[in-house]
């Protein structure tokens, strides 16, 4: 099955568990160890907040290709469903949409550009676990 043919949630799902597990990954490689520690660090990067603002701020810089575009707008533009009550549906139709582009990008096996948009996302947010 290729990208093209999912839905923009499907993309979605896929793409917040690759998002989970890279952030994960980079939490216990930087020494964290505590479940509870690790939980809340990653909330820092794994939130529909935390997703919105890293596409906000690379997408005002030009970072994105068209095409990682298109995708964002396919995941955003998806019918969500219900949407959490502590968060606006802007920021979680936005933070769909990059998990979708995240989950777009695994389908079509390009992790090297999953891997500079995280090593992107961690020049603008100067990583610190």
């Amino acid at each position: 099955m290729i990208a093209e043919q999912c839905s923009g949630r499907t993309l979605a799902f896929l793409g917040d568990a690759v998002w989970s597990l890279i952030v994960r990954r980079w939490l216990i490689e930087q020494g964290e160890g505590s479940g509870k520690v690790l939980q809340t660090k990653a909330a820092a990067f794994v939130s529909a907040r935390a997703q919105a603002s890293f596409y906000d701020r690379l997408h005002e810089q030009g970072f994105f290709t068209e095409e990682e575009e298109a995708a964002f707008r396919h995941g955003r533009n998806a019918n969500t469903g219900t949407v959490p009550h502590h968060t606006p549906v802007q920021i979680y139709r936005k933070s769909t949409g990059f998990e979708a582009m995240i989950g777009t990008l695994e389908m079509e096996g390009k992790r090297e550009r999953i891997e500079e948009i995280w090593q992107e996302i961690g020049k603008l947010s100067e990583m610190e676990p």
